[in-house]
C-alpha cells in the first residue's frame, strides 16, 4: 500500500523549499542578463539535482514538456531518493523572460500532492479566472461574460467596480477583454509574464490585484491553483487546443475524461498539497535573491499546506562557495 505523504508532512515542507532555493541561487546567476534559457537551464538542473535528495517516490505529474524536450523537467519524469508516492508539479524558473529582464515575480516553484491530484493534461494553453478568499461560492464564472464577472465580484467585496484591478497578460489575445474590463469602469494590471504570481497576488492583500483572468500555459495553472487551495481562494479553469493532435493527447492522459470541460479548483490540485516558491526577481510574493558582501546569498521562500493552512516564510543564508545553509529564519502567519 502506498504512503500518504500527509504522514511525513511537515519534514517535507523543509526538503521542498531546499529544491526552489536551489533553483533560484542557480538562476540569478543569469538575472538581467538577457539569457533566458540559460537561466532556465540553470534553474532546471539544479532542481532536479536537489531532488535527489527528497524522500519522496515523486513522479512529474505537471513539467516543461515531454521526455523528448529533455533536459527539462518532463511529464512522467521520477525524482527523489525513496518514500512516500506523490506527484510534483514544478516550473524551475517561472518567469525567464522576467529574470532575463530583471523584472519582478519572477520565481522557482514546485507543488506537491499524493498521486493523482493534480490534473494530468499536456502543456497546452489554459484559460482561467481566479479570486481571493472569503467570497461568496459562484462569484466568478469562466463562461460569463468579463463585465458581469467584475460586477458581481464588486458586489461581494461591497465596493464599486472601480475600485476593483483586474490582472491579466499583456497579449493581442487579451485586447477584447480588457477593453470590456475598463469600460466597466476597473482597473487594468497587464504583466509581461509570470501569471503564477499574478494568481496568487488575489489572495493577497496588499498586492492590489482583486481579480485574474485570461489565458496562459496549464502547468502555470495548475502550479497556482495549488498555491490558491492553500490560501481558500477561488479558480476555475478550461483547456484550449490548438490542433486535434493536442485534444487526442489530453484525452489520452486524462482517460476519457472530457478535456474541454470546466475545471473547478479540485479538479486542478485537490487533496492535501503543499506549495512552496523562492523568489529569484522581487515581487508580488517574495523578494529575489540578494548577493551579500559576506559571502552568503539570501533566498525569501514561501512554504504553503493546504490540510492546516499554514503559509510559513522562510529567509536562508547561503555559503557561496560551501552551497549550505547557515541559517534559516521562519516566520509563520
Amino acid at each position: 500500500m502506498q504512503t500518504s505523504f500527509r504522514l511525513t508532512g511537515r519534514n517535507l515542507g523543509l526538503e521542498l523549499v531546499r529544491v526552489t532555493e536551489a533553483a533560484a541561487i542557480a538562476s540569478d546567476r543569469w538575472t538581467g542578463r538577457g539569457e533566458k534559457n540559460e537561466a532556465d537551464g540553470a534553474a532546471v538542473k539544479a532542481m532536479r539535482d536537489a531532488f535527489d535528495h527528497v524522500a519522496v517516490n515523486g513522479t512529474i505529474a505537471i513539467g516543461e514538456g515531454e521526455m523528448d524536450e529533455a533536459p527539462m523537467l518532463y511529464i512522467g519524469e521520477k525524482v527523489g531518493c525513496g518514500g512516500p508516492h506523490v506527484d510534483i508539479a514544478v516550473d524551475p524558473l517561472e518567469g525567464t523572460n522576467l529574470c532575463a529582464r530583471s523584472l519582478p515575480n519572477a520565481l522557482t516553484v514546485i507543488a506537491l500532492a499524493d498521486s493523482g491530484q493534480f490534473l494530468h493534461a499536456p502543456d497546452v494553453y489554459m484559460q482561467k479566472i481566479a479570486v481571493g478568499p472569503d467570497l461568496p461560492a459562484g462569484v466568478i464564472d469562466i463562461d460569463a461574460p468579463i463585465e458581469k464577472n467584475l460586477r458581481e465580484l464588486a458586489k461581494a467585496k461591497k465596493k464599486s467596480p472601480s475600485e476593483l484591478t483586474l490582472c491579466a497578460l499583456d497579449r493581442e489575445r487579451h485586447e477584447e477583454m480588457i477593453a470590456k474590463a475598463r469600460e466597466v469602469g476597473v482597473r487594468v494590471r497587464l504583466i509581461t509574464d509570470g501569471d503564477v504570481a499574478a494568481v496568487i497576488a488575489t489572495c493577497l492583500p496588499m498586492s492590489g490585484v482583486d481579480i485574474y483572468a485570461g489565458s496562459g500555459g496549464s502547468p502555470e495553472g495548475v502550479l497556482a491553483a495549488a498555491a490558491i487551495r492553500c490560501m481558500k481562494g477561488s479558480m476555475q479553469a478550461r483547456l484550449l487546443f490548438e490542433d486535434d493532435t493536442q485534444y487526442q493527447r489530453a484525452q489520452t492522459m486524462m482517460k476519457g475524461k472530457d478535456p474541454k470541460r470546466l475545471l473547478e479548483l479540485d479538479d486542478l490540485a485537490h487533496g492535501n498539497v503543499f506549495f512552496c516558491a523562492t523568489g529569484v526577481t522581487s515581487g508580488y510574493l517574495l523578494d529575489g535573491v540578494q548577493t551579500l558582501p559576506t559571502g552568503y546569498k539570501k533566498t525569501n521562500s514561501v512554504i504553503m499546506r493546504s490540510e492546516t493552512g499554514t503559509i510559513r516564510y522562510v529567509s536562508a543564508f547561503h555559503h557561496i562557495e560551501t552551497k549550505q545553509q547557515q541559517t534559516t529564519l521562519f516566520h509563520e502567519s
